[in-house]
């Protein structure tokens, strides 16, 4: 006898299915037909939609939604697979109406940033359209104050920066060339950070170890009973004393020693002439209680390090001669640090910190105004200067001695090219150490580095021509152009700088190159504006290729150049941008049709 079917039950079976199945769709979330303005984006290491990895899985968490009462307990929610453009899926969440992503989705989808910061023990999470933030503009801007935002910068601390060479007191970069080499663009930075943090921070802490002046001894150690110490009159200066040292150089001999009390300075200065070979040894301890030495010698050799033993040259010539020594000690300890580091971890491994607690000297010399301070901003800028007045070439120009590859095999900067934004920064700072100083030789080597701007690129210089009718000075000089926007209007206030502060020639050459210069901004700046942030150059008008968006960091360096530049001429066109560029870094884009 067949089994009795009922027709309720039936009847329910053929109304259910469906609905089941139309809830299942409902239940799949594809964002390809959220919203057609978003862009496209790239979830790394996503497979296809067929390939679904079902271990991106997100941690379970009790979340109550706004509103929501507490004692209500949290909201049910269930997985589910996000199809994104019909290209890859990830897994998302569901809870009542609202679908969740993950953030590192997000991030990379969109160009988001944000953390989870802790407040009074509390939990929040901030979200950021962009990384970078401008700092409060100024009232007014002179070419004897503060270069731009500089007081923020510390060009030392770099990675880019292998170490501050002891012979010049400059940085040594590996941009673009691992072996090291002098780029003006950034000694000129280093200068202009330190000449801004001069006006800017505080006086600096210092303590004297040792100046000749106190007729006291007593607090240095001699290695044995051959080394010898004593109180010198300084012969180009009667009214000074100095000090005499003569012990073995080798630098197995720990040196005639004075101890540093005061753990908290951590550059080191001083005056020392050197009659024998010799060397200066700064002794350090680490948090982790081993010892670390860091020795200046009379040597030409960039920085290398054996062990617990680092060496810096300070030059094989400065024997018989007086050198002003300047040392920002922890900066040498790190970057020797580095050293031991693989290239691939440089960036993520914690340093070791360490303290100075004693300095030494060995071989035969004078040595005068041994001083730790908390910083001296003022000699690292007049290491910048001079370094510009003494290696300025006979065309007025700072050449950058490595190679440059814009498009690798297509366009490339051959060594000995010159850069608007070197030649221009370098004139910013070079006007302050006149500023400072008085001193003509800064000025006249000034006024030099405008030949550079009216020799073409073709030629060798760095003038450039949009459209066969504006001048622009070329960052990268190339043939054809690329227009980088920085770059061009760091030339420019370099070159107002000149025009203020000098007189005659050199300030209607100035002038000359400056409204030029100034003219092409103002017909080509919107140019740079994507509707979203800035681009950096203009490589997809001159080269047909893609456009190059300017990364936050310099999307803000537009944005302070222009609010600068509001303050120097008086036409709407810099401020308003500026205010419209710091609305993207909100998010406030613009409109579209």
């Amino acid at each position: 006898m067949a089994p009795r079917v009922s027709l309720k039950l039936v009847v329910l079976l053929m109304m259910g299915i469906p609905f089941l199945i139309t809830m299942y769709h409902w239940g799949q979330c594809d964002l390809g037909r959220l919203d057609d303005n978003f862009r496209e984006g790239q979830y790394r290491g996503a497979g296809p939609v067929d390939k679904f990895d079902s271990s991106a899985r997100i941690p379970h968490r009790d979340v109550n939604a706004i509103g929501q009462p507490a004692e209500e307990g949290p909201l049910p929610y269930k997985e589910i697979e996000c199809v994104v453009n019909g290209d890859y899926s990830i897994k998302g969440r569901l809870e009542d109406k609202e679908v969740y992503l993950p953030f590192t989705f997000v991030q990379r989808y969109f160009e988001v940033y944000g953390s989870i910061n802790s407040y009074d023990g509390y939990d929040r999470f901030e979200l950021q359209h962009s990384y970078s933030q401008i700092h409060p503009p100024r009232d007014s801007y002179s070419p004897d104050g503060v270069f731009m935002s500089f007081e923020f910068y510390n060009v030392e601390d770099r990675r880019r920066v292998k170490c501050i060479s002891g012979i010049e007191g400059v940085p040594v970069s590996v941009q673009w060339n691992h072996n090291g080499h002098f780029y003006p663009i950034q000694i000129a930075q280093y200068g202009l950070s330190h000449y801004s943090k001069q006006l800017m921070e505080p006086s600096p802490q210092r303590a004297i170890l040792e100046d000749g002046e106190g007729g006291d001894l007593n607090t240095w150690l001699l290695p044995d009973r051959r080394s010898q110490i004593a109180i010198k009159t300084d012969h180009t200066n009667e009214e000074n004393n100095v000090i005499e040292f003569d012990t073995p150089d080798l630098l197995k001999n720990p040196g005639i020693t004075i101890s540093v009390e005061d753990h908290n300075l951590s550059t080191l200065s001083l005056d020392v002439k050197f009659i024998t070979n010799g060397s200066v040894t700064v002794l350090l301890r680490t948090n982790e209680g081993n010892l670390f030495r860091i020795h200046y010698i009379l040597s030409n050799t960039t920085m290398t390090l054996e062990d617990r033993d680092l060496y810096y040259g300070i030059g094989s010539s400065k024997k018989g001669k007086w050198t002003h020594l300047t040392r920002k000690v922890l900066i040498d300890y790190d970057k020797g640090q580095i050293l031991k580091i693989a290239k691939s971890k440089r960036g993520k491994v914690k340093l070791t910190p360490a303290k100075i607690v004693a300095v030494c000297f060995r071989g035969h010399g004078l040595v005068d105004n041994i001083t730790l301070s908390s910083e001296a901003h003022l000699d690292h800028f007049f290491d910048a200067a001079n370094y510009l007045v003494n290696y300025q070439d006979s065309r007025g120009g700072w050449p950058i001695q490595v190679t440059r590859k814009i498009i690798p095999g297509k366009l490339e900067l051959k060594p000995g090219w010159y850069s608007a934004m070197g030649q221009g920064q370098a004139i910013s700072l070079l006007v302050r150490a006149y500023s400072v100083t008085k001193d003509n030789k800064y000025l006249d080597s000034a006024a030099k580095a405008l030949n550079i701007f009216e020799i073409p690129s073709s030629e060798g210089g760095v003038l450039q021509k949009f459209a066969n009718t504006y001048d622009w000075y070329e960052e990268y000089p190339t043939t054809p152009g690329t227009f980088v926007l920085n770059g061009f209007i760091y030339s420019l206030i370099g070159l107002y700088d000149l025009k203020v502060v000098s007189s005659g020639q050199t300030a209607e050459h100035a002038a000359k190159l400056y409204n030029a210069g100034l003219r092409t901004l103002k017909n080509m700046l919107l140019m740079y504006d994507s509707g979203t942030g800035t681009f950096y150059d203009l490589k997809h008008i001159s080269l047909g290729v893609a456009p190059n968006r300017a990364r936050w960091d310099y999307h803000t360096v537009h944005i302070n150049q222009l609010l600068l530049l509001s303050l120097i001429d008086d036409d709407p066109l810099f401020e308003t941008t500026a205010q419209r560029w710091m609305g993207y870094l909100k998010g406030k884009l613009s409109p579209h049709n």
